[in-house]
């Protein structure tokens, strides 16, 4: 499906899918896929038939395959009426408003979208269509900030794609070539102009409209946005420095970590992969296979590759990826030492001030782990000295550590001036602050990124805290309605168990548990739970 949507040859691998199925589950979530292979052919009939085998095996999200079936064989108010039916059958959710959107106009599906975003922020589509209305409406301005909400904490090709063309209508062509680099750094592949123009040569047809670097300016830009906390824009610099030099490994390897840092794990690792393979020296492929290693879970296998990179040569990449390795590995007293030795090794070797920042702030993090906050207080100071920007979270835990709440405070708030991306910054500042600023930075967190969970975990413990059991729940619910995760679905089910309704704290401890089966404190409360109930029984 990823490859060829379709090809005859997915049809045929789904019919075949659906043939073995032996249960029900399995079933319908064949039927729903070749539903939407055949959605994507135009053959609309067929869609609509799978969709529907879907949904009398249970499965209700499938009718919105049915909506969009019978929308695009021409029966819009029959999708509408479909759509108001599922609205009112089941609980709302923010798919449900976005697919209805599509079946009406004006105001009403704006309010639709309106209600989508605020069901499940992490959908993308409100988003796009709110700033290509704007656009319309010749706001641009308004329509780069629309878009921007989306790509603060959730990068994507077509989303950078669209503000890219907002920049090209400003006439702000830096900005649009950033975001086309960052597009092909993600998707080397990538078509602009609905498939028509592959990303690199409207770069070339933007290149005269802008200032031109040579390498040793590609640094500076790279400093200036590594410092702001930039990664889109580190990317498209990186990008720019590669069309220079095509073979440099260490280049490709920093594309990696910033891809990381965006959650593009996939293109993280085909940059892995091409770092290695540019490698022009034994001792360097080494330790991009150690990442590799290290990025699929294979965290000792990755330690023996930086021991034989070190042994060939010794460089600040081999000692780091040991260190980081190690400190993943175990952490004892014996082994924070062993890693402090060996980021200090790093730090002996050649190597760019950006990565010698980051050996400086991962030192600082040990040394704060065995409590000598004066020498990881020296290392975050290193770290800042070179620009290493976020090594004022460091800073600052070192300062509340210290009882200096206050000094905290302020350190943060230089990370949040200084930083591009700023939700993880406002909420760490949170927990140096009285209650309501911390309610005030995780709000702030919250608008900046929906998807972090400890802000709804903090307001819903507040509310606790305030004998308000069922707002509390309703606020740990709001991000379990798009995001299911273990912390939130453990705290739902105590506080479920302390107003006494044992089923759904069973139900919640069941789905934490799918999540992670052997997290210790889930188990323990649900033991709990069912002892209660074989009593209540009895």
């Amino acid at each position: 499906m990823e490859e060829d949507m379709k090809s005859n040859t997915t049809v045929m691998l789904l019919e075949r899918m659906v043939e073995c199925a032996n249960t029900g589950w399995q079933k319908l979530l064949g039927m729903h896929q070749l539903g939407c292979v055949m959605l994507e052919r135009g053959e609309y009939k067929d869609a609509q038939k799978s969709f529907e085998v879907a949904v009398q095996e249970g499965h209700v999200y499938s009718l919105a395959g049915v909506a969009r079936a019978k929308y695009k064989k021409g029966h819009k108010y029959s999708a509408y009426k479909l759509l108001n039916s599922i609205i009112s059958e089941h609980c709302p959710s923010g798919w449900m408003y976005q697919e209805r959107s599509l079946y009406c106009h004006g105001k009403e599906r704006t309010n639709d979208l309106i209600m989508a975003t605020e069901l499940n922020p992490a959908l993308p589509y409100p988003y796009k269509y709110r700033s290509v209305t704007l656009a319309e409406e010749d706001k641009l301005g308004a329509a780069v900030a629309e878009i921007n909400k989306i790509l603060g904490f959730k990068v994507s090709t077509d989303s950078l794609e669209l503000r890219a063309w907002f920049y090209l209508a400003l006439g702000n062509f830096d900005a649009a070539l950033q975001d086309i680099r960052a597009i092909l750094t993600m998707d080397p592949c990538y078509m602009m102009f609905h498939g028509k123009m592959h990303g690199d040569q409207l770069i070339d047809a933007l290149q005269q409209y802008v200032h031109q670097w040579d390498m040793a300016d590609c640094w500076m830009q790279l400093y200036d946005r590594w410092s702001a906390v930039d990664d889109i824009g580190s990317l498209a610099v990186v990008h720019q420095m590669l069309e220079k030099e095509p073979g440099n490994s260490s280049l490709r390897f920093r594309q990696s970590l910033l891809l990381l840092r965006l959650n593009c794990q996939k293109a993280a690792m085909h940059c892995l992969r091409m770092a290695r393979n540019h490698s022009a020296q034994e001792h360097e492929k080494l330790i991009y296979e150690g990442w590799i290693l290290y990025d699929t879970g294979h965290r000792k296998e990755a330690l023996a590759k930086a021991e034989e990179s070190i042994a060939i040569q010794r460089s600040f990449e081999a000692f780091f990826l040991k260190a980081y390795a190690l400190a993943d590995t175990s952490m004892d007293q014996k082994s924070s030492s062993h890693v402090i030795q060996l980021l200090e090794q790093a730090n002996s070797c050649a190597s760019d001030n950006l990565r010698k920042g980051q050996a400086h702030n991962n030192m600082g993090s040990v040394y704060v782990d065995c409590d000598m906050l004066d020498e990881a207080a020296e290392c975050y100071l290193k770290a800042l000295g070179i620009k290493h920007t976020r090594a004022h979270q460091g800073l600052a835990r070192v300062y509340y550590l210290k009882n200096q709440k206050k000094t905290a405070y302020d350190e943060m708030t230089k990370l949040i001036e200084k930083a591009k991306s700023s939700a993880s910054a406002y909420e760490k500042r949170s927990e140096y602050c009285d209650r309501e600023m911390a309610r005030s930075d995780l709000n702030m967190a919250t608008k900046l990124d929906p998807l972090r969970t400890y802000p709804y975990r903090y307001r819903a413990a507040v509310l606790m805290d305030d004998r308000k059991e069922e707002e509390a729940i309703i606020e740990l619910s709001r991000a379990l309605s798009f995001k299911p995760d273990l912390q939130l679905l453990h705290l739902r089910a105590a506080f479920y168990d302390s107003i006494g309704n044992q089923a759904a704290a069973a139900r919640d401890c069941e789905a934490a548990l799918c999540l992670e089966p052997d997290h210790a404190d889930t188990l323990e409360l649900y033991d709990k739970i069912r002892g209660r109930a074989i009593e209540q029984q009895k």
